[in-house]
């Protein structure tokens, strides 16, 4: 574990020795201050992890409800639209055809 820790933080280790010392600093500063950044939104995430689950729950079955029936819709064929065995529409009359 040491060794890892030393190859990402050890200024004389990391690729980071190339640069000179000042770019060095600020390079190391910029990446501390995104890594604290990202690991502090991770926990304030887990707080409302509860919260996040049941909305993306919900939005997944909102969707594959719709999904579901837009394909079911295209399957079901209303008894108005099945000709007779004579070849005629039904409903001429009512539905302008």
């Amino acid at each position: 574990m040491r060794t890892f820790y030393r190859l990402v933080m050890d200024e004389q280790i990391n690729p980071l020795r190339a640069l000179p010392t000042a770019q060095r600093f600020q390079a190391m500063l910029f990446l501390s201050v995104m890594w604290t950044t990202i690991f502090c939104a991770i926990a304030g995430v887990w707080f409302w992890y509860g919260a996040l689950v049941i909305v993306h729950l919900l939005l997944a079955l909102g969707v594959l409800l719709t999904g579901l029936k837009f394909h079911r819709a295209n399957q079901i064929a209303f008894y108005r639209d099945q000709p007779l065995r004579d070849g005629t529409a039904r409903y001429d009359d009512v539905w302008g055809a």
